[in-house]
Order: structure tokens, then C-alpha cells, then sequence
């Protein structure tokens, strides 16, 4: 295990870069401020560096908004932080003090959208955990799918993909007109509850004609993971701590 001394100082550190690519995307990006104590404990427990992004995300940013809130990227905020956006730690359940052993049960959450989808970093067994990708892989949770699906890219990747503005072709068939104006005002722990629910053919048919409301993050995630399981017979797994 490494010391978070070694942990830090590094050649070469991804914060200066990363926030460069994300200030240079077509996207609004919030940038949260960090606590560097929470941060330091992260990056420890991670046993990443500092020359990763994931490593800059918990040392150097306290969470990210994108495109207006619609998507909540894990940091390490300081205490009462915009919107209330929680830390990647309590997200994923971090132990209070470091524990070597310690591991993410099926992966690393990384980040929410408003609608309940969830991305990931696999863990070491995402076959056994009915996760597709390789070890390492970003996966997302797709609230209108109910199903894990697999992106194909790695972390970092990921983040210069979310810079890039492609968030709006992902989303594409699960915004509504005047979306920007429903999800501008949630908190961090908040989402967007629809019915009939994302999945059904009733909603797939004509979103702008849905009822929305705004409800704890947790609760469309507990209800799309019963769902999941009352259809298919299948755990999708452990989707975030809000």
C-alpha cells in the first residue's frame, strides 16, 4: 500500500489538464470546491495518483454539474457544497478511516444523472457481479433499459468524452422540451421521477407528455433496482449511496 505522500506527488498531475478540457468543452460545467482533508483520505482508500483523473477528481474538485445538473460527477466537496452534491466517498460507502482492505463490492461509482442512470468503474469480477466490460471499464446504468451496458472506454476517456459535449447525443431520446428548466433547480441528491416510468412504451412514445416530479435520487434508484429485479429476476447491483 502506498502513502498518500506517494500518492500525491507525482510527475505530471492530471488536475491541470483535466480542468483545461473541461473548461474548453461546449457543455456548462460547475466546478465544486474541494476539501483537502476528505480529498487526501479518498485518495488514499482509492490507492490511485494524482496523475490520474480519477485521482484529480477526489484530490482537486468537489464534484462537477454538467449540463446544467443533468449529470453529477463525484468529487470530494467541501461541507455544504452547491446544490448539495455528496462526495464520492459516501456515494460508495467509504470506510471512516483508511482500511487496506477495503474494495468497492462490484465497482466504483463515479457519477448520477438526474433520471437515476448511473456510471461506474467494474470492479475485479463485473461477470460475476452481471456487469458487461472489462475490469476498469466504464459501465452505465440506463434507467429506460433497466440494464447495465458497457461504453467501452476507461475512466479518463470517459471524462474527456463528457467534455467533448457528446452528453447530448447520449440523452437524446430521454430529454424532454424545457428539460433545463425542471432540472436547474434540484439539489445534488435529487432526481427526476416520471410516469409512467422511463421504461415503459407509454413513455417511450412521447416523454414531453409524462408527469414529473422531483424526488430523493435514492428513491428512483431503489425503485429502478426492484424493478430490474421484479422483471428479469436479475439484482442489478449497488447503484450509489446518496
Amino acid at each position: 500500500m502506498r502513502e498518500l505522500r506517494q500518492l500525491i506527488d507525482v510527475e505530471e498531475p492530471a488536475w491541470p489538464e483535466l480542468r483545461e478540457i473541461l473548461a474548453a468543452g461546449p457543455l456548462s460545467v460547475e466546478v465544486l470546491s474541494p476539501d483537502s482533508d476528505l480529498g487526501g483520505a479518498s485518495l488514499l482508500q482509492l490507492q490511485v495518483t494524482a496523475r490520474s483523473y480519477l485521482g484529480a477528481m477526489v484530490l482537486h474538485c468537489g464534484g462537477l454539474l454538467v449540463d446544467d445538473g443533468w449529470l453529477r460527477v463525484f468529487g470530494s466537496p467541501v461541507e455544504g457544497a452547491a446544490r448539495g452534491v455528496p462526495s464520492l466517498a459516501r456515494v460508495n460507502r467509504f470506510p471512516g478511516t483508511f482500511d487496506p482492505a477495503w474494495r468497492a463490492d462490484t465497482g466504483l461509482v463515479v457519477a448520477h444523472d438526474v433520471l437515476g442512470g448511473v456510471f461506474a468503474l467494474n470492479g475485479e469480477d463485473p461477470a460475476g457481479a452481471g456487469r458487461p466490460g472489462a475490469l476498469g471499464e466504464v459501465v452505465y446504468f440506463a434507467p429506460d433499459s433497466l440494464r447495465w451496458e458497457a461504453l467501452g472506454v476507461g475512466h479518463s476517456a470517459w471524462m474527456a468524452w463528457l467534455a467533448s459535449g457528446a452528453l447530448g447525443d447520449f440523452y437524446a431520446d430521454l430529454r424532454w422540451p424545457g428539460w433545463q428548466d425542471e432540472v436547474r433547480v434540484l439539489n445534488g441528491d435529487q432526481g427526476v421521477s416520471l410516469f409512467p416510468p422511463l421504461w415503459s412504451a407509454e413513455a417511450r412514445q412521447d416523454l414531453s407528455a409524462t408527469s414529473r416530479r422531483a424526488v430523493p435520487l435514492t428513491e428512483l434508484l431503489g425503485v429502478a433496482r426492484d424493478s430490474r429485479l421484479q422483471f428479469d429476476g436479475v439484482d442489478a447491483g449497488f447503484l450509489g449511496a446518496v
